[in-house]
């Protein structure tokens, strides 16, 4: 990938260039050959073929719809926001008799918009129907979820055909507009939201390569043993007992990347007694201060193990789960006081409701619920025990590539959703010390977990939940293994298929002992490499707003003085051009750029040499308060940006014997000064260091040491 840039009116206008075809658009497919991209079928009396082989408008299949009185086509999917769409089109053939009159509508809310009419059908013909969303009363709308084609007469229809049915995407406009608040402030970076998953089937965990990786990621914070094996792995298992890898082999990968560690307690077979044994065996004969243990792993499923069946325990139940979770936090802090404990928690007041037999009333709006958290949270405060802190697990739905792109915003609902239970139930003295962790998240669906797609979703989530408050975000996994995709949907993006042919998916960011760079490191692989580039613990967010959500945008001021944006193309076919500004903060006119998108999936999927499939770093020298910048489809891109060089000014006439001048530079950004006697073969001698400017000057006072000897001063950011 090459980096371009010319002068235009004062405005810097870079391209990333692409040397290859992309998508021909956004539109999101509905059918084509099967339904896709989540889309659902709730047919209301009307029989529907979704593999009819003839005839077909393009490719192999077509949907052969027979409609009898008072039935309908029933499209459905989650909430879908229809301002990045125009119109719902579809092919439709009236088959050997056509004449067919129909009705189109669609549903926001499951409140009807406005049924527009179709037909009569030609026969044997295909003709392209295109109805606006504004016609059915559903533009602009966040929560589209039913569409319908309705035969809602009293009398049945000849059968028709449906093809090639979708939601035209708008145009993306010509420039987007993104504004930098430098001075605006959001949140401290925690280093634990660059962190994934590790797991006990993992017979590579602790090998040279594992290090590699992990250290090639910059990775900041591990999990162990692994999701719902937390319930099932007992710490003490000893080597060679059927376990791909053991607590000392985590110990020995944990401690040499000096990632900071959560721990799953086992819950579901477990005993308190156990996991305290644990903390011991950690913390105190290892030394390791493993300092983050969750009690179990997603407990209030029913796929999760969980013994606790003699009365009055009851498997899956916040009661119970409140009840044990009380001797856990004391015995385990009996032996090591330092350590903190979460709880597993759902993110809705009336989410994992699996009994009725506790239910409670929520202390401030007086609403009685059964929810997992609102009945843990109560009997946890009848207990006089507080979580260290609660546990979100959030994977997105599999409704397609666009969707899930988009979806990555939604944690900041469920942040909102748990501080407001937190303090409803605990009282916000209680509650306040209480952090959200999110100690795993994921794309789900098909093979999106190793596309491109993929990666993106790991850098945009990431972008996202620094707007929120969760300290923690460790991805799912580091190692998970291949799999075949049964009815793969081809409306995703991807390529990766096994020897025979099969699409593939794989929870993993690696696939097998290997050495990065390598075609068996996903995306997602080089998209948490990506993000070293982009922040990291002690860094401070700031505000960042554009007007088209395709164009992911985000920033950070780095805790030596730089500023980076990162910014995720989400478009698959349309370079989107931004014209940047940046408030509080002067840029250096030359920034250092890392991207990684298509040209090196690309590489990836033809063998292409190693570097080529890394992430690509280019230069940018024309950085300013305003610029433009084009970010090509399907990338994540960091954009680094250095201070502009300070000022020092004289104070004129100096006082006898010193030198009086003033630092001019930007706030929060560490200087040096320097002296020197010969501007030719100098050399620079520090005088003072790492001045961090509050207000952007500072008055510096320096003795003359001779008036026969020339000195020459200067300021310089200290990276």
């Amino acid at each position: 990938m090459k980096f371009f840039s010319a002068r235009s009116g004062g405005i810097v206008a870079c391209l990333l260039a692409l040397a290859f075809s992309v998508l021909a658009n956004d539109d999101q497919l509905i059918y084509s050959d099967m339904l896709n991209n989540g889309w659902a079928n709730w047919g209301y009396n009307a029989t529907l073929v979704f593999n009819n082989s003839a005839p077909v408008h393009s490719g192999t299949n077509s949907i052969k719809a027979t409609m009898p009185s008072w039935s309908r086509i029933w499209l459905v999917h989650d909430p879908i926001d229809t301002s990045l769409y125009t119109n719902f089109t579809f092919w439709v053939n009236g088959g050997t008799s056509g004449g067919q009159r129909l009705q189109v509508a669609a549903s926001t809310n499951g409140v009807d918009g406005t049924w527009v009419n179709i037909g009569p059908l030609a026969a044997n013909t295909w003709q392209q129907i295109t109805v606006s969303l504004a016609a059915l009363g559903v533009a602009n709308n966040a929560n589209l979820n039913y569409l319908w084609i309705n035969n809602w007469s009293g009398s049945a229809q000849p059968v028709f055909y449906l093809d090639d049915v979708s939601l035209t995407a708008k145009t993306p406009p010509a420039t987007v507009h993104v504004g930098v608040n430098a001075t605006q402030t959001l949140r401290t970076v925690d280093a634990r939201l660059f962190g994934i998953n590790t797991a006990a089937w993992d017979g590579y965990l602790d090998t040279p390569c594992t290090i590699s990786v992990l250290t090639n990621m910059n990775n900041q914070a591990l999990r162990w043993p692994g999701g719902s094996w937390g319930d099932i792995y007992h710490e003490y298992a000893p080597p060679n007992s059927g376990w791909g890898s053991y607590t000392t082999n985590f110990i020995h990968v944990a401690t040499n990347t000096h990632a900071q560690v959560f721990m799953i307690a086992n819950y579901g077979s477990g005993t308190p007694g156990e996991a305290a044994d644990w903390v011991r065996f950690c913390n105190i004969t290892n030394q390791c201060s493993f300092k983050y243990w969750e009690i179990g792993n997603e407990v209030g499923g029913s796929w999760e193990e969980d013994d606790n069946t003699n009365a009055p325990w009851q498997p899956h139940d916040p009661w119970t789960y409140a009840q044990r979770f009380t001797s856990y936090y004391s015995q385990m802090k009996a032996v090591d006081p330092t350590i903190k404990i979460g709880a597993v928690a759902d993110t809705t007041e009336d989410g994992t409701a699996n009994y009725t037999n506790h239910p409670v009333v929520n202390p401030v709006t007086g609403v009685t619920h059964n929810g997992w958290t609102p009945v843990m949270l109560t009997y946890m405060r009848s207990n006089n025990v507080t979580p260290d802190f609660l546990i979100c697990h959030n994977y997105a739905p599999g409704d397609g590539d666009t969707y899930n792109l988009l979806w990555t915003k939604t944690w900041a609902v469920s942040a909102a959703n748990l501080r407001m239970m937190l303090n409803d139930y605990l009282g916000s003295a209680m509650a306040t010390n209480v952090e959200l962790d999110g100690t795993e998240f994921g794309p789900e669906g098909d093979k999106q977990w190793i596309s491109l797609v993929g990666g993106l979703f790991y850098a945009d989530m990431i972008g996202q939940i620094l707007q929120t408050e969760f300290n923690t975000m460790l991805w799912w996994d580091l190692r998970n293994g291949q799999s075949s995709v049964a009815n793969s949907d081809n409306a995703l993006y991807g390529w990766r298929t096994n020897s025979s042919g099969s699409i593939i998916t794989d929870e993993g960011c690696v696939n097998g002992n290997v050495l990065p760079p390598n075609s068996n490191c996903y995306p997602s692989y080089y998209c948490m490499k990506l993000m070293q580039y982009f922040a990291r613990g002690g860094d401070t967010v700031v505000t960042v707003t554009n007007d088209f959500q395709l164009l992911g945008t985000y920033a950070v001021l780095r805790t030596n003085g730089s500023l980076t944006m990162l910014v995720v193309n989400k478009s698959s076919y349309a370079t989107l051009t931004a014209a940047v500004s940046i408030a509080g903060y002067l840029p250096c006119p030359n920034a250092t750029v890392y991207s990684y998108g298509i040209p090196q999936d690309e590489a990836a999927r033809t063998n292409g040499p190693a570097g080529s499939q890394d992430i690509a770093q280019t230069s940018f020298a024309s950085a300013g308060s305003l610029f433009t910048c084009s970010f090509p489809p399907y990338s994540a891109t960091v954009l680094s940006f250095a201070p502009a060089a300070p000022t020092l000014i004289a104070t004129l006439p100096p006082p006898a014997g010193q030198f009086v001048f003033q630092l001019q530079g930007q706030p929060n950004t560490p200087y040096v000064i320097q002296n020197c006697t010969d501007l030719t073969s100098g050399p620079w001698i520090p005088v003072s260091t790492n001045y961090t400017l509050s207000d952007g000057t500072l008055n510096l006072t320096n003795t003359i040491q001779s008036a026969a000897v020339q000195q020459f001063w200067r300021a310089i950011w200290q990276p």
